[in-house]
Formats: structure tokens, sequence, C-alpha cells
């Protein structure tokens, strides 16, 4: 079903002062969001709560960072208030890192309520999970993989008298291909609930997911083009590409102070560029879909409190995650994909702060890099650089990488070892939902 209405954030008026109460929020609630210190609601939120609590389904089209999370977890706690229930909520997510900020803001946003939550991905142990789910939580926050796990074999657990359902980075979890699980979760739950699909775009498969799991749903959209905000400084740098290690260290090395996020393309260069980063005396540290759930935790709690100042992440940290303090994005690796460039540097100059971005461009990515430029609608500046100053590093980093590979094949050994011991290490990022279905498949033909 197409929606019927359009909302769009121009409709507001300037002139009048919104506030969460101004809404139609609830004392309690508002009280909540003045300990979170959100003084005033933010577009998508503005757009988004009143027609949640009038009861209709909402497709919201929001950037990064744009307080969608407030924007459907206000509505489910106040629908939550007037009918107390367990299993009230269930929010899907694509990655574990997502999954449990969302939780956290439930927590903070219902602790007067005494509000329960539950996060269910990959990575953490069937049983506890299991133990969670037999509290009875009010809010299920999950990845599509996991909790299908637990749909089909989990004893006594079921989703039959859900009342909400939020589907957040919907074109996320669609490209991850999770769209097998989303069916099988669809089928699991209550044709009468109401349903809240957030996306920053909207692709074909998030229309079709639109026309199978919303009823007549309302329209929300606060950004209609592919932009980057004006306090961004943007820059390229044209490099060869068997020099880009040493042009990432001579940047670095021109940053010192600042707090720094490197994105890669894979977990493995995620993981290699750590190592050469650390062997050259930086406070580096990776994030990427094969490393751990503490691991990933950890990372990401180090660079939040500043112990430890770059960030070296795929795309898992592209988008949804709150990391305020980032001063500089540099992009080690191009995007495949231009929009995932607009995600990627939108992690810095946020909330009205400064923020700089560096994309590396080599002889292989010139086509890759104008369909950034077309889509942003700029032509970027060079970002400044001698070639004799970069390289005097050369040495240095060739031995830096000598150690990096090293390391990589003693990391590569010890999974070996780990997978031959059969530990459970389901639903990385990188299984992407297909990991399951291949076991299911060979299982069959037996």
């Amino acid at each position: 079903m197409e929606s019927d209405e359009e909302h769009n954030s121009e409709s507001n008026n300037p002139e009048t002062e919104v506030t969460f109460q101004s809404l139609g929020v609830v004392d309690v609630l508002c009280e909540a969001c003045e300990q979170l210190k959100w003084k005033k609601p933010t577009a998508i939120q503005q757009e988004a709560i009143p027609i949640a609590l009038k009861g209709r389904d909402i497709i919201g089209l929001a950037e990064t960072g744009s307080g969608k999370t407030g924007a459907f977890a206000i509505p489910v706690l106040q629908a939550l208030l007037k009918t107390p229930q367990r299993f009230f909520a269930l929010v899907l997510t694509p990655t574990r890192e997502l999954a449990f900020q969302i939780a956290e803001q439930f927590e903070a946003l219902g602790s007067i309520m005494g509000v329960i939550t539950a996060v269910i991905v990959g990575g953490i142990d069937m049983t506890t999970q299991n133990l969670m789910l037999s509290k009875k939580p009010h809010i299920i926050i999950a990845t599509p993989g996991r909790l299908v796990d637990h749909l089909e074999n989990t004893k006594g657990f079921n989703l039959r008298a859900l009342k909400f359902l939020i589907m957040d980075e919907a074109d996320r979890i669609l490209d991850m291909d999770f769209e097998q699980e989303v069916d099988k979760i669809l089928k699991a739950i209550p044709r009468e609930r109401n349903t809240y699909l957030y996306s920053a775009t909207m692709t074909q498969k998030v229309q079709k997911l639109q026309r199978a799991s919303l009823s007549d749903p309302v329209k929300v959209e606060v950004s209609k083009k592919y932009q980057t905000v004006d306090k961004l400084q943007q820059h390229y740098l044209f490099i060869p590409l068997n020099h880009k290690d040493v042009y990432l260290v001579h940047v670095l090395n021109e940053l010192p102070g600042d707090s720094i996020m490197v994105f890669c393309a894979t977990c493995a260069n995620t993981q290699r560029t750590a190592f050469l980063l650390r062997s050259l005396g930086f406070t580096a540290i990776p994030l990427h879909g094969k490393l751990g759930q503490a691991k990933r935790l950890g990372a990401l709690q180090k660079f939040r409190s500043k112990t430890r100042s770059i960030l070296i992440a795929t795309d898992v940290a592209s988008r949804g995650l709150d990391i305020p303090h980032v001063d500089v994005v540099i992009n080690f690796d191009i995007p495949s994909n231009p929009k995932d460039y607009i995600h990627r540097v939108g992690r810095t100059a946020r909330a009205g702060r400064g923020g700089k971005s560096i994309t590396f461009v080599t002889q292989y990515d010139v086509e890759l890099y104008q369909k950034i430029e077309t889509l942003i609608g700029k032509k970027l500046p060079l970002y400044p650089t001698k070639t004799d100053e970069v390289m005097v590093l050369v040495d240095r980093v060739t031995e830096a990488q000598l150690f990096a590979n090293k390391e990589m094949k003693e990391m590569e050994g010890k999974d070996r070892k780990r997978r031959h011991r059969n530990v459970d290490d389901e639903d990385t990022e990188e299984a992407k939902g297909v990991k399951n279905r291949f076991k299911r498949k060979k299982f069959k033909h037996k």
C-alpha cells in the first residue's frame, strides 16, 4: 500500500517554539528527554511523533544523526505506558553496535517507567539470551538472523502478542541479504500492529518491504537531496595505489591530537591498517565485523572516551552509531556506493560542530570518485601535501607493512584453529544473513 500522505519538515512554522510537550508527549517522557539533555525535538521527531501518537504507520526517510531513535522510541514508550505488556515492541537493526545503542536510548527514556529491554544479536551465547527472553522484556532489539534462530529454536518464545515493529536502517538490513529472515519474522508476528520503517534511502527493496509490512503509512521525509553539512571541510587526495599507506601515515602525522575515523573497504584491510599504525606508535584501534562482540564494544568505548585517537573501521561504523567528537574522517578506501560517502563523512561535523574529511583517490578510483562529486553536487578541493615530505616516510612504512603482514598471518592461523574447535562465531557482520541459510541447505542435501 503506497502512502496516502506525505509530511515534510518545511511545513513547520518557525514562529512557534516546538517542544516535546507541544507534540503530545506525556510529562514522564518529557522529563526523560530533559534528563537526556534533549532540549527540543529534531526535525524528524517533530514530524514523526505526532503522527505516531495518532496510531499511524510511518515510513521515515532521514539522514544519519537526525534523532530517528527518539522519533520511534517515544511513541512506543507512550503506548506502553497506556497498555503495559511484555514483548510489546520489536526493533530490527542491521548491526550489533546499533542494537546496543538503541537499547541504551530505550532504557534511558524508559528508566522512570522501569522498561526492560533485551538485545538479541550474534556473538553472544544463545543460552544467555534464552534467559533474557524468559524474563519477558517489554522491548526486544535484534539483528534478524539471531532473532530467527530464537523463533525457530527457543522453546516457549513467540511474538504473537507484539504491538509494534520497528525496522531501523531498513535499506542496510536488506543490503546485508536479510530478506529471507525478515519474511520469516513478518510471518511470526500479528498483522494487527503498528509498523515504523526508517531508512536513509528509498531503494526498490525498501519499497517492496513497505508494501509487504505497512498499512496505509504516512511518509515523513526531512531531507530530500543527498547532502553534506556546510561546516564540513571536504577534500580529496590523488595518490598512486602503492603509496597509500605512506600518505595515510603522513596525513595522520599532520593531525596530532585530533580524533580521527579511518574507513576501509574490508575487515582484513581494517585489521592490517590497525597493525601498521600501531607499529608506528599511533593509538589506533580496529572496528569490523570479524571481531568478537566484546572487542567491538570495547573499541567503541575506547574511542568515545578518547583513550584511542584513531578508529579504523569498515562501514559497520558509518551509520547510526553516535560517536561525538570526531574531528576528521579519512576515506582510506573509497566507498563503492557513493551514498556510503555521505554516511561516512556524516560521522564528523555533527550537532553544529566543524569537521574535516579527506578521501584517498588512486588511479583505479577515479570513476567512483566522480560519482561521489555528482551525488553531492560539488567539486572538492585537493588536500595539500608535498611529495618530498611524504616520501621521507617510505622506509619506516615499508618496515611497518612487513610487521602488519606478519601479524595478519598469525591472526589468521589463530582464527583457523578457533574455527576448527567450532567456536560459535555466527552472525558476524559479513555473514550478512547468508551463513545460516547455507548451513540449512547443506543439511537438507545430506
